[in-house]
């Protein structure tokens, strides 16, 4: 059995992401906060990023699975 690592390293990016994206917009109007960061809101940008990274690996994890049952195998190993 095999086991993709891929799959959750890419829910845990998710998750983080989705919660700092929603962070940042709850906090969007404090400009005190993001008096520091030159008044960028980094919590949502990099929530952002995290999110897009989180789908691209649960999409590489489907896209491999996805090859191995093409090839005949079963995606269990």
């Amino acid at each position: 059995m095999q086991l993709d690592v891929r799959l959750p390293i890419g829910v845990m990016f998710l998750i983080i992401g989705v919660i700092l994206c929603v962070y940042g917009l709850i906090t969007w109007s404090d400009t005190v906060l993001y008096q520091r960061s030159l008044g960028y809101n980094v919590n949502f940008w990099w929530g952002l990023f995290l999110v897009a990274f989180g789908a691209v690996m649960l999409w590489l994890t489907r896209r491999a699975a996805a090859q191995t049952v093409e090839k005949g195998r079963s995606p269990r190993g």
